[in-house]
């Protein structure tokens, strides 16, 4: 069952809570993350981005970069950028984007629920990618960023979140530059975090929707921990680590999507007539055109949008993985058509997050930088469970969940 803890968070006052949130240190690049921290020296991208302050063209991998992601740490907690909580908290973080808000719960999930499975993933993880998170939770001895997971929508948890946040006034409230909403309280009532927590512990299992590196990384760093320190009590802050959990039937997850540099040595219209073995091709014109159910794609070539629906028997709904659209584009064009075998290393093939719209696929083809888009119907939050619950695991860059989390609003430190 799943482990819920509260924690003494580390916050930023109210004045500059909007300036310290930031995005998630993996969703731009240093190059982006200088300019997003330009004048601003309350950004947490000085810490979760910490090569932003260092000579350009550093590795990012350097151990310059880890040191001085704790000196800018140390800096916000000496001068009051950061502050702990004098008591243990719950606390609720909602996001709004287009009108929608989301409530999630912010507590600590537990290193022995990921090490069990009580943490069900949908994805692998590349090991130099954990490594990275797990040097930078060693060396700061901090989660600073949440992971994003999902559970089992329970009626009761809403209604309480509900009654909550009608009632209280948020710590935080403010409107991002993108435009998203952010609203954060902090659970005062004693009594209402240890329901919360009763709760959850009769939810069987919890998801990783967001952040599997990050999740894998603080799970790794408790674990050794624990064998630094072979007689913890098990109540020790490094046996848990920071998570926000959102109920799914809350969450949306939108299109990723594919633009590919070239058509394996094939023409134009060699290419169309061996798509039309898998698929129902039809000529949407110069009409941006988006996917409207499963199993339907959008490609854009050569100045034109078409419409593409799999045939029947080119696909398996009854399979968890052999469902996904990701799966069958895949197997009918990127590797069968195009010869792309590995999505993680083939560097012809890239990936598009649907919050970019489709007007980005569109404008990478016409730049000549790539010759051909694929735009997918979103996978569903039940797909992603079913998954997660039979032991599978998505294809690389298949879910894309927005808004995302803001950095920073909440900190977890290891230290007891």
């Amino acid at each position: 069952m799943a482990i819920l803890k509260a924690f003494k968070g580390l916050r930023p006052p109210n004045e500059i809570e909007k300036e310290l949130a930031s995005r998630p240190y993996d969703v731009l690049n240093s190059q982006e993350a200088r300019v997003e921290a330009d004048g601003n020296p309350y950004s947490l991208l000085h810490i979760i981005k910490p090569e932003i302050d260092l000579p350009k063209g550093m590795d990012e991998h350097d151990q310059q970069v880890y040191d001085k992601a704790k000196e800018n740490f140390e800096k916000f907690k000496e001068r009051g950028w950061l502050v702990q909580d004098g008591k243990e908290h719950l606390y609720i973080y909602a996001q709004t984007m287009n009108g929608k808000t989301q409530y999630g719960i912010v507590g600590c999930a537990g290193v022995d629920d990921y090490l069990n499975g009580i943490i069900k993933k949908h994805e692998l993880t590349r090991h130099v990618k954990e490594e990275d998170r797990m040097k930078h939770v060693r060396i700061t001895n901090a989660n600073m960023e949440p992971v994003f997971f999902t559970y089992p929508a329970v009626k009761e948890i809403d209604e309480i979140v509900e009654a909550y946040v009608k009632s209280h006034d948020p710590v935080y409230d403010f409107v991002a530059d993108d435009d998203i909403g952010h609203h954060f309280w902090v659970i005062e009532d004693d009594e209402v975090m240890t329901r919360i927590i009763s709760l959850f512990n009769e939810i069987p299992y919890t998801y990783v929707a967001d952040g599997h590196h990050r999740t894998a990384a603080a799970a790794l760093v408790g674990n050794e921990k624990r064998k630094q320190n072979p007689d913890y009590s098990g109540d020790e802050e490094f046996n848990y680590f920071l998570a926000v959990h959102f109920p799914d039937d809350q969450l949306s997850i939108i299109d990723y999507n594919r633009v590919v540099k070239d058509l394996n040595g094939l023409s134009d219209q060699e290419f169309m007539n061996k798509l039309e073995e898998g698929f129902i091709m039809e000529s949407k014109g110069s009409a941006i055109y988006k996917p409207d159910k499963l199993h339907n794609f959008s490609m854009y070539l050569d100045g034109k949008w078409y419409s593409m629906t799999a045939r029947p028997g080119t696909y398996d709904d009854t399979d968890p993985i052999g469902v996904l659209d990701v799966t069958i584009l895949s197997q009918l064009i990127l590797d069968k058509i195009l010869g792309i075998k590995d999505l993680r290393t083939d560097k012809r093939i890239d990936f598009i997050g649907g919050i970019r719209g489709l007007g980005e696929l569109k404008r990478r083809v016409d730049s000549g930088e790539m010759k051909v888009a694929f735009a997918l119907y979103p996978v569903s939050m039940k797909q992603l469970i079913d998954i997660a619950d039979t032991g599978n695991i998505m294809p690389p860059k298949t879910t894309w969940f927005e808004p995302k989390l803001r950095s920073g609003l909440v900190v977890h430190s290891l230290d007891d």
